[in-house]
């Protein structure tokens, strides 16, 4: 069954269980091409004004708290990222950077945008493509691992995991970098608590934002301005959502290469995982 770790075969390399339903599988693999669509489309849109704002408004002279540009040096054109008035040289990354030879003014390079030359309006059509597939699965995701109680039952922590033992045990295991070990859940409480954060707090966060940035939905929906503080603030919100949802996808992909790349990909694609020798869960 969906819900129960059971052991599919042995060998001394250690037991096969049951590791990723088959709800989580296919919303992983849809989720990387729409993930991938959205990031590389929102860098393309972001180049079209890559300063942002809290409110309602937000223009070229306005104070913004980030901004992603360059400016021209006694050694030439220098790329720079500003954070509330701290200031980066980031040439050769962002604001400047070389293309065929070329130097470029732009906040993010060619080898992030899609498309990788310069079209807001491409920029767009991509980011609908991929916010279409992320809504649209994330919708049947959600209900589905409502009705396999996927999420009651592997997401939410349990009260033994959250005693103080069992907290200090589960960050001794990531710090020793034992990601695989006995227990009767499959995932341990810091798992949960990272993939909760993003389900239930940054992906609902960029959708909500997404929209509030919609004309046609402040039309609608007008109280979505509200609730957000204004399109720019929503505008940051949704940035900083997007950074957030970058960096814990470089953590997970640095986990999954810690703990063996082929055991953890096999794992997502066939929903079986091999525990080490001598663990018989």
């Amino acid at each position: 069954m969906a819900g129960e770790t059971t052991t599919m075969s042995s060998n001394a390399k250690g037991p096969l269980v049951k590791r990723h339903r088959l709800s989580t599988r296919v919303w992983h693999w849809t989720n990387m091409v729409a993930i991938f669509l959205l990031i590389g489309s929102g860098a393309t849109i972001f180049n079209a004004h890559p300063r942002l704002y809290w409110g309602e408004y937000g223009a070229n002279f306005d104070p913004a708290w980030l901004v992603i540009d360059d400016r021209q040096s006694a050694t030439g054109p220098r790329g720079f990222v500003n954070i509330g008035g701290a200031e980066f040289d980031t040439t050769g990354v962002l604001g400047v950077f070389e293309k065929g030879g070329e130097t470029r003014m732009r906040a993010f390079p060619h080898w992030v945008t899609i498309p990788a030359e310069y079209s807001l309006s491409a920029g767009r059509r991509y980011h609908l493509l991929g916010a279409w597939i992320f809504g649209v699965a994330g919708f049947v995701y959600f209900f589905w691992s409502l009705f396999n109680r996927h999420i009651q039952r592997d997401l939410i922590p349990r009260k033994w995991q959250l005693t103080p033992a069992c907290v200090r045990a589960d960050i001794k295991n990531h710090i020793k970098l034992n990601f695989i070990h006995s227990g009767t859940e499959k995932y341990s409480l810091l798992q949960k608590l990272s993939y909760a954060g993003v389900i239930l707090v940054i992906l609902p966060v960029l959708v909500a934002t997404g929209l509030t940035m919609s004309p046609n939905m402040n039309a609608a929906w007008p109280w979505l301005l509200d609730i957000f503080g204004g399109r720019q603030s929503a505008r940051s919100l949704h940035f900083i959502a997007a950074f957030l949802l970058i960096a814990f996808i470089f953590v997970h992909l640095i986990l999954v290469v810690l703990a063996g790349p082929y055991n953890e990909i096999r794992s997502m694609i066939t929903g079986k995982l091999r525990l080490p020798a001598g663990d018989g869960r």
